[in-house]
């Protein structure tokens, strides 16, 4: 399940539950209550530590990444890969290049 938003707690008596868009965020300042700022130049306070505001963030933008990355199947053998040595014969130079023209 892919997250659009981040869950955060407006520092107020209630501690009331908010979501936001982590790609509006500008800044996180800590002094000592949270405070966001956002790219509307809005402050907002919170009571979630600057940790937390970053950790849920980093989760986010996990959860878009590997929503977008495509499932590579998993090797059924542990086996180790073997190197197989090329013997098609050796590459062009810049002389035979020219030559070929």
């Amino acid at each position: 399940m892919t997250l659009s938003v981040i869950r955060l707690h407006r520092l107020s008596a209630r501690a009331e539950v908010f979501y936001l868009n982590p790609d509006l965020i500008l800044s996180i300042d800590s002094t000592p209550d949270s405070v966001l700022t956002l790219t509307t130049h809005q402050k907002v306070l919170v009571s979630d530590t600057p940790e937390d505001i970053v950790a849920a963030i980093h989760a986010w933008r996990s959860s878009i990444l590997a929503s977008a990355m495509p499932s590579t199947p998993r090797r059924r053998s542990e086996a180790a890969l073997t190197l197989v040595s090329a013997t098609a014969g050796t590459p062009p130079t810049p002389d035979h290049e020219e030559n070929d023209r």
